[in-house]
């Protein structure tokens, strides 16, 4: 597939995620987050929302190729908090995500080592308490044949696992179903063939999709 339209990996919903160590509690909050005004909204709401705190970290990647990366240790040392958080993002190949670790200070110094682990844990925490999904390209087409050939039609979309958003008997039977890019020209051969050519395949749009396959 084109490098352009590769797939990735966004968070559909935000959770939460918490741990201690030696008394300092760590709060992941995730979000999506579409754009970097987005991002620093999200964050602004976290800092309010635990104002008593000592540090708000965060980390962020915005775009599908990850072209607006940021992340802060505020106030902890330097790449103990931000960075870790970052790479947890980067690991889960996650884009148009963000991630803020609030944390309130037990009383006991962690060293680099510890606060690196601390963040790292709260952060994969917080992701697992969110919802992830696939984002992958494709065509938003619109299938149109006769009443003979739409068995034909569902049996060929539910052998590649797509599910036809809508559908509409009259005349003739026009279903309406999004297709992957790489999937297109094969299925296109092998629904006019199954149909005898009896078949209208128009193309309404391309775009990026959530691949409910995909979900995790």
């Amino acid at each position: 597939m084109e490098e352009a339209y590769l797939p990735y990996r966004v968070v559909t919903k935000g959770g939460r995620g918490e741990v201690e160590e030696k008394k300092s509690r760590f709060i992941a909050s995730v979000s999506p987050a579409d754009t970097q005004e987005e991002a620093l909204a999200f964050i602004e709401t976290i800092k309010k929302r635990y104002w008593d705190a000592r540090h708000h970290c965060y980390a962020y990647c915005i775009g599908r190729t990850g072209q607006t990366v940021r992340c802060s240790d505020d106030g902890e040392p330097a790449g103990t908090a931000g960075r870790p958080i970052l790479e947890v993002l980067e690991g889960q190949e996650l884009k148009n995500t963000v991630i803020v670790v609030t944390r309130y200070f037990g009383g006991t110094l962690l060293g680099t080592g510890g606060l690196v682990r601390a963040y790292t844990r709260a952060a994969q925490a917080g992701l697992a308490d969110s919802a992830v999904a696939l984002m992958r390209y494709g065509a938003f087409v619109r299938l149109q044949t006769d009443y003979n050939g739409i068995g034909r039609i569902l049996y060929l979309l539910g052998q590649r696992g797509l599910a036809p958003a809508d559908a509409d008997y009259g005349e003739t039977v026009c279903v309406r179903v999004v297709v992957p890019q790489e999937q297109k020209e094969k299925l296109y051969q092998e629904l006019t063939e199954a149909t005898g050519g009896r078949i209208g395949i128009t193309e309404e749009r391309s775009d990026y999709f959530i691949d409910k396959a995909g979900q995790v």
